[in-house]
């Protein structure tokens, strides 16, 4: 494959990843957590350097690809520890400023929100967790993007 083609089988692996993820939340009901939001950042930086990759099959694009979809298997990777208790997740997992609000007002806010917790594992496949998913997969789419970096420029 072309540098083109490794490009775009990369930020498709994104776009993939990032509907599978949207597809969780939307149509099975499990909304993400804060680590969970932050695994998809990496993803849609990914799939815009895709784009512009695309067109522009330059080797930079490629590697600031990987980069992205190293940022997010690491993130991911971070999550499983936090999910197996091996440290702490931040803060925002748990409970964030309270705010200048009134006691009734912040009642009403904590029983509206769903219960997301980072360090509970909401889905699972063959034992591996969402966050588990996304860091072995987001490596696997740094190898393709790292591939892309060493083909040769497509003219």
């Amino acid at each position: 494959m072309n540098r083109r083609a490794l490009i775009a089988l990369a930020a498709g692996g994104s776009a993939a990843l990032l509907i599978g993820a949207l597809a969780f939340q939307y149509l099975g009901g499990l909304p993400p957590c804060a680590l969970c939001h932050w695994q998809r950042y990496p993803h849609v930086a990914a799939v815009v350097i895709g784009a512009a990759g695309v067109l522009f099959p330059l080797a930079a694009l490629a590697l600031a690809g990987a980069g992205a979809a190293t940022l997010t298997a690491g993130i991911g990777a971070y999550h499983v520890g936090v999910e197996q208790r091996w440290w702490a997740g931040p803060s925002t997992c748990s409970a964030g400023e309270v705010g200048d609000v009134s006691a009734s007002e912040l009642l009403e806010q904590i029983l509206a929100a769903p219960v997301v917790r980072c360090d509970e594992i909401a889905w699972s496949l063959a034992g591996i967790s969402m966050a588990g998913w996304n860091a072995l997969l987001s490596t696997a789419l740094a190898c393709v993007w790292l591939a892309a970096w060493g083909r040769r420029r497509v003219t």
